[in-house]
């Protein structure tokens, strides 16, 4: 099995929790944040919507420069829940092609993330993709659902059931 074969599971599973969270984002609490020093939810959402569409340009790129010339590059930004899931899907999308299409050699060679020309890290493509996007994902998602808890939004089932999705009796004692 190839690299990329072993990781297309785990990809399908997490875009689809990363998709039930980001359904769940209120448009009316976007702006909302727990403490001044907090994304806001919307950011949040923007953030975990785009990252998939990191992953294309991990494969088929050699690096990425969040600050060229000292600038930071300017990121897509959604206004509101339908936007911030069109932006997921596409990059979902994407990245599935992109990573069903790699071979073992390209996911193995190195990629660097740059600041202004200087690398921050450089590893294998593999581990970028499993680390910075995947993991990365997971962990935003996680901050999401703590805001949900926080404004009363049911929190979704990633791994099973969540508080706000014990199954039914039925389901149990099956």
């Amino acid at each position: 099995m190839s690299i990329a074969q072993s990781m297309l599971p785990e990809f399908d599973h997490e875009m689809a929790n990363t998709r039930k969270t980001l359904e769940r984002v209120p448009d009316d609490k976007w702006d909302w944040k727990p403490h001044p020093k907090s994304g806001s939810m919307g950011w949040l959402a923007n953030h975990i919507a785009f990252m998939p569409g990191w992953a294309v340009d991990t494969i088929t790129t050699e690096s990425f420069d969040f600050m060229p010339n000292g600038v930071m590059v300017e990121m897509p930004n959604a206004k509101n829940r339908a936007e911030a899931l069109a932006m997921f899907d596409k990059g979902v999308a994407k990245t599935r092609e992109a990573l069903a299409a790699a071979s073992d050699a390209q996911l193995m060679q190195t990629w660097s993330l740059l600041q202004n020309g200087t690398p921050i890290f450089t590893m294998p493509r593999a581990a970028v993709l499993r680390g910075m996007i995947f993991n990365h994902i997971i962990h935003h998602r996680g901050q999401l659902c703590v805001y949900f808890r926080l404004n009363g939004v049911p929190v979704p089932g990633l791994y099973g059931p969540s508080a706000d999705e014990q199954p039914t009796n039925a389901a149990a004692n099956a």
